[in-house]
């Protein structure tokens, strides 16, 4: 590969990095195929298995070596934000019939959920209901008022 290859792949692993969060896996990939695009402008007679041979090395050493440093300098934050948090209180329809206590389906915000009655009273299919609570990917719903 010609260095300016190395240089457009390293300037796109480090664009996807910023694009996609991988956790830094990206950024090592990067930089190796700029050391490996620098080698080449060195040593344009470079054979091409050594080229690759340089950016696999590179890239794990660099990973290996430095990956843990730049992880407890930048520490990956949890969102503040529950999807829970931001679901209960919604408004939906039943999918299909749900009677009390039974599990079903419900559209909620343009897409199915899986949803249990929490009501004494059976849902028709197409009534609306509201969530009450998120029980990991199940909705608890009760039809609404």
């Amino acid at each position: 590969m010609p260095w300016w290859g190395w240089m457009i792949l390293g300037a796109l692993l480090l664009a996807s990095e910023m694009l996609v969060p991988t956790d830094f896996w990206l950024v090592f990939a990067g930089l190796a195929a700029l050391a490996v695009g620098l080698v080449a402008v060195l040593a344009p007679d470079l054979p091409a298995a050594a080229q690759w041979a340089l950016f696999a090395v590179f890239a794990i050493a660099s990973t290996w070596l430095f990956r843990g440093a730049v992880r407890s300098r930048f520490p990956s934050r949890p969102s503040d934000v529950r999807v829970d948090d931001t679901l209960v209180g919604d408004a939906g329809r039943a999918l299909e019939p749900l009677a009390p206590g039974s599990m079903g389906r419900v559209e909620l915000r343009g897409s199915p959920w899986s949803a249990r009655n929490a009501g004494a009273e059976a849902i028709a299919s197409g009534e609306r209901v509201r969530v009450e609570r998120v029980e990991g990917l199940t909705l608890v719903v009760r039809r609404e008022a």
